[in-house]
């Protein structure tokens, strides 16, 4: 099950720009091992579940998983061979928009080289480079 808001005030969003570095959500608040963005960007719904999941299998029991970003900005895309005009395109999914700095996912739980495994397996799905990042070194 993807992620996506249940409800959103307006349907279709503009594009922005990621810029400057995380001042929220930037040091571990749950967990023990976390895993940090280094470059900014969006992050889809799709990537952030196989980020999960790859934990999750990694991890297996007695793991406590945190994910701290959300999709709620909504992705337009005209169909293909389509001319020019006629308005913005139909939503085709939803980001979470990262700047650096930005903690995605904490582990609690599990010894520290299975969360590092899992971590490391986590940050091989991400669109942008990420740092594994514990409690101890922040």
């Amino acid at each position: 099950m993807l992620l996506q808001p249940k409800k959103t005030k307006y349907r279709k969003m503009h594009k922005g720009r990621v810029r400057g570095i995380a001042t929220k959500g930037n040091t571990l608040s749950f967990g023990d091992y976390g895993l940090k963005v280094l470059e900014g960007g969006w992050m889809t719904a799709q990537q952030i579940e196989a980020g999960r999941v790859a934990i999750v299998r990694t991890a297996r029991k007695g793991a406590k998983i945190w994910i701290r970003v959300f999709p709620d900005k909504p992705i337009t895309k005209r169909p293909a061979e389509t001319r020019m005009g006629k308005g913005k395109g139909p939503v085709e999914g939803y980001v979470a928009v990262v700047k650096p700095g930005k903690i995605i996912y904490e582990i609690a739980g599990v010894p520290e080289e299975v969360a590092k495994e899992a971590l490391k397996l986590a940050a091989s799905k991400m669109p942008f480079k990420c740092k594994i990042v514990s409690r101890e070194e922040l």
